[in-house]
């Protein structure tokens, strides 16, 4: 073949013969690369002249790239430096163009990750093309999902954290302008770290980030800290976008630009396998389609909040104390839902890791009235913000302020459940909160008509009783609390902890029961390789220097020198006799000891392993068990109540596992009665109800049938009146037969069965 075909307009054939040759093809390219360095001097300066050229030009050196790495060194840089410089002037083909040909340099490893998103990062908030921002946004995710596939890339991260970091932190000093929350902007030209852009590179950064969180790319600290950082951003949409993540209602969902998979439709599939040929390949296809959709469907993750992001904030003190500090100072320029937002998020955090900013509940007392709107919002706020570390003097003003505005006959019914549940949220966190009057007040309210008042004041009856029955009268107390206050028990007053557990209760029945499955599975407990195996993920590395070499354990004396790993010294001269006495081992932080106890097995078994909640909740059922069997033996009245209360504290413990720390506002409004439908929605139900049904109509005749035609004599003899048919010639022949008539009947009647038997 020639090579006068190689034309410069032949581009495409040039790359395919470059591609299965370079050398022999060396010559033609670096001529399509001087062509490339003069058209893009020109193009700088014009950027109008011979656009489509220029970007023929680009593609063909991006694809042929590898083939000449040394003479495209400098190519990447170029591309990325025109695409950053001259963004505004380039047209949206050209744009396009360039940041596909980036993606295709960086799928050939001409360039690094870290070069892309350094060239994609600035492009994205400055991008107006719907398509363009989507290709950007899809490039960038899947990039860093490429890279953390197979295992974390820490460096890769590390550096994509520090450009989102810089984008949020850009635009904390603007200036905000209006009530919109939008950033003032500067009359100087508009370069990519500036903050013109409104707040649209936080935004991103913020976006970004959520969507790797949410696809389980980030799960550290970072991203939340990044996160964090945009819940104080003086852009409104930055900010709201942020505390929706913590929150976990976020909406950003349905806006994801990867295309997720669809639900499965198992009727579809079900019917396709019914009408398609019968195989076993077909049945597994299916039965494996079907139990990937049951398991999507099971992991699908729910609207709440985002707890594992709260739980890794740093200095969650900190950040409670600005989120109020933002909230105060701006009252007046955000709007209710945004504050409303901020008060949901710090309560959260208050919640969560039990933080005081005392300051929020004579803030949030301004709200608290039942003309406010969205106030179910606000006492869920307030009622989430309390925990059992608030001090009382802080949240009792709050329950006045709420029984003054809610909970009054001035009222309606609704107002009034609905102040009584905060009530009971609150002081279900801090019960020392209420006092003695206002309770008795409550309580009253369990004689209303209302269903909901009603349930609302005895929701509250119950939890005192269960938290604090001292407090309430001697018959209101119920029998359980009154026999708990005569046996002598208080609940702790404020600020004191119960005394800590010297022994586990029941620990005996687990190591029997532990030890009957191994004496039937044949272990031996006390095989070296097996003991030695359980004690190497425990080693602690000594930190001393002068630390033994070899490793081995340190062997304790029995005799002499004992001392005792225990706070309190008494503690362990009361729990053991003085003939007994316990040996003693220092606490060396810097070496290895193995603790060995022969003295006692209950001790033995809490110092030698470490119990799972798995094992505390065996233990449970095994003292049930013994319970159940003490009270089946005639143990009386005692075992009875030790069964009725080890159930009683399997169920808390159960509902405490299930239950949220989190409410809702259902929980604050309660039950509530169904309002009558206007004449509009009940047209509306009729409406609904009529869609994908067939117009009514009567059922009868030739509607059903193959051939037109009216219904039978018969049919219509079924339906006509028994007073009709007492009166016809039929019926009144049947009762003036004769014997005989009747006898001629009843012969045709058998002749006729024993014809159809046959």
């Amino acid at each position: 073949m020639g090579r006068g075909i190689l034309l410069t307009a032949n581009l495409p054939q040039l790359q395919n013969l470059i591609k299965r040759d370079p050398p022999g093809y060396k010559e033609e390219f670096l001529q399509q690369w001087n062509h490339y360095d003069s058209i893009r001097e020109i193009f700088k300066l014009h950027p109008d002249e011979q656009a489509q050229h220029f970007r023929e030009l680009v593609s063909f050196i991006s694809q042929v790239a590898t083939c000449y790495p040394k003479e495209t060194a400098e190519f990447p840089a170029q591309i990325s430096t025109l695409l950053l410089e001259s963004y505004g002037t380039l047209s949206p083909d050209t744009r396009k163009t360039l940041v596909q040909n980036l993606v295709i340099l960086r799928n050939k490893d001409v360039i690094s990750s870290i070069e892309l998103l350094q060239s994609l990062f600035p492009i994205l908030p400055r991008t107006t093309s719907p398509t363009l921002r989507s290709f950007i946004r899809k490039t960038i995710l899947s990039d860093i999902r490429t890279a953390n596939l197979r295992s974390k890339n820490h460096k890769l991260n590390r550096a994509v954290q520090a450009m989102l970091f810089g984008m949020i932190e850009r635009g904390m000093e603007g200036e905000v302008v209006g009530d919109k929350g939008k950033l003032k902007v500067s009359n100087g030209p508009i370069t990519v770290g500036s903050t013109a852009h409104n707040g649209e590179e936080a935004m991103w950064a913020v976006i970004l980030t959520k969507e790797l969180w949410r696809k389980g790319i980030w799960t550290d600290a970072k991203p939340v800290a990044i996160i964090a950082l945009g819940c104080f951003h003086p852009v409104t949409k930055v900010q709201s976008a942020s505390v929706h993540f913590f929150l976990g209602n976020d909406e950003d969902k349905a806006d994801s630009d990867e295309d997720e998979d669809e639900e499965v439709n198992v009727r579809a599939l079900h019917h396709r396998r019914e009408i398609n040929k019968k195989t076993r390949s077909a049945d597994k296809k299916l039965q494996k389609v079907l139990n990937a959709a049951k398991k999507k469907k099971q992991s699908k993750p729910t609207d709440a909040a985002n707890f594992p992001a709260l739980q890794l904030l740093n200095d969650p003190q900190t950040f409670a104390e600005k989120l109020y500090d933002i909230l105060n100072r701006h009252d007046k320029r955000f709007s209710l839902d945004h504050k409303i937002l901020i008060m949901q998020l710090l309560s959260r955090v208050m919640g969560a890791h039990k933080l005081c900013v005392l300051s929020f509940y004579t803030y949030i007392v301004k709200y608290l009235t039942h003309r406010q709107l969205r106030v179910p919002a606000i006492l869920v706020a307030l009622a989430q913000s309390v925990h059992d570390l608030t001090p009382p003097d802080a949240v009792t003003p709050v329950i006045r302020k709420l029984a003054h505005e809610f909970v009054h006959p001035g009222v309606g019914s609704e107002v009034i459940a609905a102040g009584l549940n905060a009530i009971r949220e609150v002081c279900r966190r801090q019960p020392w909160s209420m006092e003695e009057d206002l309770l008795s007040d409550f309580i009253e309210y369990r004689k209303s008509r209302d269903k909901a008042v009603t349930a609302a004041a005895r929701g509250l009856l119950q939890l005192f009783r269960e938290v604090n029955p001292g407090m309430l009268k001697r018959r209101e107390r119920g029998k359980d609390a009154s026999m708990g206050l005569a046996s002598g028990s208080q609940p702790l007053p404020f600020g004191h902890s119960a005394e800590a557990a010297a022994d586990i209760e029941g620990l005996l029945l687990l190591e029997d029961h532990l030890q009957k499955l191994r004496d039937e599975q044949g272990v031996v407990l006390g095989d070296e390789e097996e003991d030695e195996g359980a004690w190497d993920d425990w080693d602690i590395e000594s930190d001393s220097s002068d630390s033994d070499s070899d490793n081995e354990w340190i062997n304790v004396s029995d005799d002499d020198n004992h001392i005792v790993i225990s706070d309190s010294e008494d503690e362990a001269e009361k729990a053991q006799p003085k003939s007994e006495v316990p040996p003693r081992v220092s606490n060396l932080a810097t070496t290895k000891v193995r603790i060995i106890l022969p003295y006692n097995r209950c001790l033995l078994s809490i110092q030698t392993q470490i119990l799972t909640p798995a094992d505390f909740a065996l233990l449970n059922d095994l003292r049930i068990q013994e319970a159940s069997k003490a009270v089946e033996n005639g143990g009386g009245s005692h075992a009875k109540r030790k069964l009725a209360t080890l159930e009683a504290n399997k169920k808390s413990i159960q509902s405490s596992e299930q239950d949220n720390s989190f409410i809702s506002e259902n929980d604050i409004l309660g039950p509530r009665k169904k309002t009558k439908a206007d004449y509009a929605e009940r047209m509306a139900s009729i409406q609904k109800g009529r869609e994908g049904r067939e117009k009514f109509k009567s059922n009868k005749g030739k509607v059903n049938k193959e051939v037109a035609s009216s219904s039978t004599n018969r049919e219509k003899a079924r339906n006509k009146p028994i007073m009709m048919i007492l009166s016809s010639g039929a019926v009144r022949g049947k009762k003036k037969a004769s014997l005989r008539e009747k006898q001629q009947k009843l012969r045709k009647h058998i002749d006729k069965a024993k014809r159809m038997r046959r």
